[in-house]
């Protein structure tokens, strides 16, 4: 198997691949952040409760981290990391400031 890697991605690249349907989004903000707004289909694990097994996708499916701002989810990949993870993982750089800055579309949050 070849190394792993966890590399940023920009706005307009996540909103791409999420088109194409074969990423998976995990907000790992808190839950009133995730409440007040979302990236449409994004699934919430809040780091401060942060559980690796609840991150999973299909094979053929990316993975992608995101945030406020995209510390938190470093610490995210991170735990990952120390679980074992080896996937490749990607976050999104700048977290869901950049994706309004970008013009991209937020959702009122909910269950998810």
């Amino acid at each position: 198997m070849t190394d792993s890697k966890t590399q940023f991605i920009d706005a307009v690249t996540l909103a791409d691949w999420l088109n194409e349907g074969k990423t998976a989004l995990f907000d790992v903000r808190e839950e009133d952040e995730f409440a007040a707004a979302r990236i449409a289909g994004s699934t919430l694990v809040p780091l401060s409760r942060f559980d690796p097994s609840a991150i999973s996708a299909p094979d053929d499916h990316r993975i992608v981290l995101h945030c406020r701002s995209a510390r938190r989810c470093g610490l995210a990949a991170e735990q990952l990391r120390l679980n074992g993870d080896r996937r490749d993982l990607y976050r999104l750089e700048g977290g869901i400031i950049a994706w309004v800055q970008s013009g991209l579309p937020v959702e009122p949050g909910g269950n998810s």
